[in-house]
């Protein structure tokens, strides 16, 4: 009586070639974004800020400022399309209170790259205690 056995080496060739492939591709996948660091400045002037650069700040219950001017969340993309229609430099600093949600101020960037922004910085608070 003879004994059927299955042929492995097909299938090891395969996974092999799976093996290889994937190994080849995976450092050529970037996941992520860029970032790019903030140059450290000596003066701590608060108020020294630049007329030209755009400032905004999210607040809880769908409340943002732009140049601490307050707007309804929904209002956002127009405004912003309003702003940088005419500007050259289309970089804004996005500041977030420490109670909003992540996914609020992720919803704010698309918003920013949607009304042509092309450069977002995040400012970071410093918390106090």
């Amino acid at each position: 009586m003879a004994k059927a056995e299955p042929n492995v080496v097909p299938l090891c060739d395969v996974l092999l070639v799976l093996l290889i492939i994937f190994m080849v591709i995976t450092p050529m996948v970037q996941l992520g974004i860029d970032v790019k660091l903030p140059e450290v400045q000596a003066s701590d002037s608060k108020s020294g800020q630049d007329p030209n650069v755009i400032v905004l700040t999210v607040k809880k219950n769908d409340q943002v400022e732009i140049q601490r001017n307050p707007l309804e969340l929904r209002l956002l993309l127009e405004e912003l399309r309003r702003l940088y229609a005419a500007r050259q430099d289309k970089t804004i600093f996005i500041r977030a209170e420490a109670k909003v949600p992540f996914s609020k101020v992720i919803e704010v960037m698309d918003i920013c790259k949607g009304a042509g922004v092309e450069t977002l910085a995040i400012i970071p608070e410093i918390i106090e205690e």
